[in-house]
């Protein structure tokens, strides 16, 4: 099920990009606005581009994220650069800011939907959530940051116009993301189980964060417990929830935000 969401994420960015975005020349963020680019200056396929520009990142994102995002991960690059080839570049709207905007939102709300489902759409936003796991600056606001340079180099290749509608294209981008998203949002989790053990393990493989546990028991039954508490982003908690399950679906999970963190988020 969230391989699909994540191919439907790819086919609305897809839709963003080949409808709204390219046929003015407009880039959007990240890897896949570089491919935009240099598929306007050259010959070669934009979808193409947007796979081969991403191998060195999804490397990175194996090492850094593990192996469950990664894998969605390529599921969408493979998914979005095969749709960015299939669709036609089709001009919906003869008006440059409607495509603008509509192009921003249409891209920010397919990305966050694949980010929201523990995957990214390649390039920068695995950048982005590595950064984002370790502060606590939003996925948004630091894809609309790196971004700056695409808007320099739209600037310079085409003309500052269309670097400006570039810019406010991300930057609708950027705030669809983080309304969709809301990775940047600390959570507190208390896991109250009898297989802590296993649970910890498997976090500790497929989560980079750390755990503290403490002992416990059931004010009712006498049973012994094991505490885990963790910190986590908010889209983090339904692979955690799913982990837990898997070892014990009687266990008590406790979830409340975190107005703010002071000291080691990530694992070391």
């Amino acid at each position: 099920m969230k391989n699909v969401i994540i191919i439907i994420g790819s086919f609305i960015v897809a839709i963003g990009f080949n409808f709204f975005l390219v046929p003015y020349g407009i880039l959007s963020s990240g890897v896949s606005g570089i491919a935009i680019l240099i598929g306007l200056i050259t010959p070669l396929d934009i979808g193409l581009l947007n796979l081969v520009l991403n191998i060195p990142l999804l490397i990175l994102g194996y090492y850094k994220l593990g192996k469950v995002i990664t894998i969605n991960t390529m599921t969408c690059v493979i998914s979005l650069s095969v749709f960015l080839y299939a669709l036609p570049i089709v001009t919906i709207t003869d008006n440059i800011l409607l495509s603008t905007i509509f192009g921003g939102i249409i891209g920010g709300a397919g990305i966050g939907l694949i980010l929201k489902f523990s995957g990214s759409s390649g390039g920068l936003d695995i950048v982005a959530i590595i950064i984002t796991r370790i502060s606590n600056v939003s996925v948004g606001l630091l894809l609309t940051g790196m971004n700056g340079v695409i808007v320099l180099i739209s600037g310079a290749v085409f003309n500052w116009e269309i670097a400006l509608y570039t810019m406010l294209a991300i930057y609708l981008t950027g705030k669809m993301i983080d309304t969709i998203h809301t990775s940047h949002i600390k959570l507190t989790l208390q896991i109250v189980t009898t297989n802590g053990d296993m649970i910890k393990n498997e976090l500790l493989d497929s989560i980079y964060r750390g755990i503290t546990i403490m002992d416990g028991y059931g004010g009712y039954t006498g049973e012994k417990k094991q505490i885990l508490m963790m910190v986590v982003t908010r889209y983090e908690t339904m692979q955690i929830k799913k982990i837990v399950r898997n070892h014990d679906k009687k266990a008590f999970i406790n979830i409340y935000e975190t107005v703010e963190v002071d000291g080691e988020f990530a694992r070391n």
